[in-house]
C-alpha cells in the first residue's frame, strides 16, 4: 500500500536526536514519506548509544533508537565539511522538509537560517522543535523531557497530595511535541500544495505541552481554579478513577448519571442511588472517598476481567490496569496489525517488533517497511546522488 500512504512521495530531511525529532520523523515515515536521517560521522544519533542493552548500545543499535527509526534510510554528513555541506545542500534541493530538534539557532550559525534554507529551496517545508522555541528569553535553554514536564506544571498534577511532584513515567512531553510537529509539517505541506510556497515552523515543547494539559489547564484558565494531585481519580467527576476488584486494580469512569446508575445495578448496591451524599454528580464529587469505600467494597467478590467485560457491555467504561507486557499482549492490538516485526539490524537470528501508530489507511495500518538503519548504512545511495548533480 506504499502509494496510498498519504505522504507517498515526499522526503524528509531529518537532522534530529534521541526522541521529540526521530519520533516526528516515524510518524511522517509511517504516513509514507522517505525520510533520510542525516547523522554526525561516526556517532549518529545520541539514541543509538541508549537503551537497557549495553551491546546493543556500543553498536550504535540501541532500543531508544530501534523503537523510532525503523523505516528510515542514514547517511554520514559533517555539516561543518566542504565537500559534506555541498552535498546537503544539493539533498536540500530535492527534499519537501527538513526536520530538526537542535537548541535554538544552532542551524542557523552554522550558515543554514531559515532564508539560506528558502532560497536554497523554495519549497521547502522547514520544522524546528526546540524545548521554548526559536524566540523568547528562554530559547536559549537546555531541555530534556523532564525539565519541560516540570516546567510545564504537568509534573505539579501528577500523582497524590503527598507524592506530587512526579514525573510521568514515560518522556510525554517529547511525543506531544513529536506528533505536533508532524500534524503542522503534514498541514504545511497540504498548504504548499495550494500555494507553491516552503514555510518555516517553530514547535516548543513548552507549549504543545500546555496545550495537551486539557482541563489541568483550562480550569485555571476559564475559572481560575488551579489543578491539585489527585492520584488515579478524576477531578471532573465521582465515581471516576482506579478500584480494586478481587485480584487487582480497574479502571473505572461512570462519569455520566446513567453510568452512575447502571454501575450500582450491577455491582448491587442500588442502594446508593438514593443515598443523599450520592445522588448527583457535584455531590459525589464531595463525597468521593466515601463512594469509593462503598464501590470497592462491592468489587472484591469478582476479579478485575469479569467486571471489565459485564460493565463494558452495559456501557460503563472500565477496564483493568495492565503492565506494559500485558497491554501489548492485547487481542485488540493484534487484530488491528498495531506491531510490525522486522529483521533485526546486524543479527539475522533476532526479531526486532515496534510500534505503529494506531492508524489504518483504507483498512490496512502503517506500518514501517523495513528495519532501522545501521549509521551510514545509505552513504552510498545519497552520496553518489549528490556528486552526480555537482559534478560538471
Amino acid at each position: 500500500m506504499d502509494d496510498e500512504r498519504p505522504l507517498h512521495g515526499v522526503r524528509v530531511l531529518d537532522l534530529t536526536n534521541v526522541l521529540a525529532g526521530p519520533y516526528c520523523s516515524y510518524q511522517l515515515m509511517l504516513l509514507g514519506a522517505e525520510v533520510v536521517k542525516i547523522e554526525r560521522p561516526g556517532d549518529g544519533d545520541l539514541a543509538r548509544k541508549l537503551g537497557p542493552e549495553p551491546g546493543l548500545n556500543r553498536a550504535a543499535i540501541g532500543a531508544s533508537f530501534l523503537a523510532q527509526n525503523a523505516g528510515k534510510k542514514s547517511v554520514e554528513l559533517d555539516l561543518k565539511d566542504t565537500a559534506d555541506r555541498a552535498t546537503f545542500e544539493t539533498l536540500l534541493n530535492g527534499a519537501d522538509v527538513l526536520l530538526e530538534n537542535f537548541r535554538a539557532g544552532v542551524l542557523s550559525r552554522i550558515g543554514y537560517s531559515w532564508e539560506v534554507l528558502h532560497r536554497i529551496n523554495p519549497r521547502l517545508v522547514y520544522c524546528a522543535i526546540s524545548g521554548f522555541g526559536q524566540t523568547g528569553p528562554m530559547r536559549q535553554a537546555p531541555a530534556y523531557d523532564q525539565i519541560i514536564q516540570g516546567l510545564s506544571g504537568m509534573m505539579s498534577v501528577t500523582g497524590t497530595p503527598e507524592t506530587a511532584p512526579l514525573r510521568v513515567g514515560f518522556p510525554v512531553s517529547d511525543t506531544i511535541g513529536g506528533l505536533v510537529a508532524a500534524m503542522t509539517i503534514a498541514a504545511a505541506l497540504a498548504g504548499r500544495a495550494r500555494t507553491g510556497k516552503g514555510v518555516c515552523l517553530d514547535v516548543s515543547m513548552l507549549e504543545t505541552s500546555l496545550s495537551a494539559m486539557g482541563w489541568a489547564a483550562s480550569n485555571f484558565l476559564v475559572s481560575g481554579v488551579p489543578p491539585e494531585p489527585m492520584g488515579d481519580q478524576n477531578a471532573t467527576a465521582a465515581p471516576s478513577g482506579t478500584f480494586h476488584a478481587a485480584d487487582g486494580p480497574l479502571n473505572i469512569a461512570a462519569n455520566r448519571q446513567e453510568q452512575f446508575e447502571t454501575l450500582c445495578r450491577i455491582i448491587e448496591r442500588t442502594d446508593l442511588l438514593t443515598d443523599e451524599r450520592f445522588a448527583e454528580r457535584e455531590a459525589r464529587k464531595r463525597h468521593r472517598a466515601a463512594l469509593n469505600d462503598e464501590i470497592n467494597t462491592a468489587l472484591r467478590n469478582r476479579p478485575a476481567i469479569e467486571w471489565e467485560r459485564t460493565l463494558s457491555a452495559a456501557g460503563v467504561p472500565a477496564a483493568r490496569i495492565l503492565t506494559v507486557p500485558q497491554a501489548m499482549e492485547l487481542d485488540q492490538l493484534k487484530v488491528r496489525g498495531f506491531l510490525t516485526d522486522l529483521e533485526f539490524p546486524g543479527d539475522p537470528d533476532r526479531t526486532l517488533r515496534v510500534t505503529g501508530n494506531g492508524v489504518l489507511v483504507n483498512g490496512e495500518a502503517l506500518r514501517p517497511q523495513a528495519p532501522p538503519p545501521l549509521l551510514g548504512e545509505h552513504n552510498d545511495e545519497f552520496k553518489a546522488t549528490a556528486d552526480e548533480v555537482t559534478t560538471p
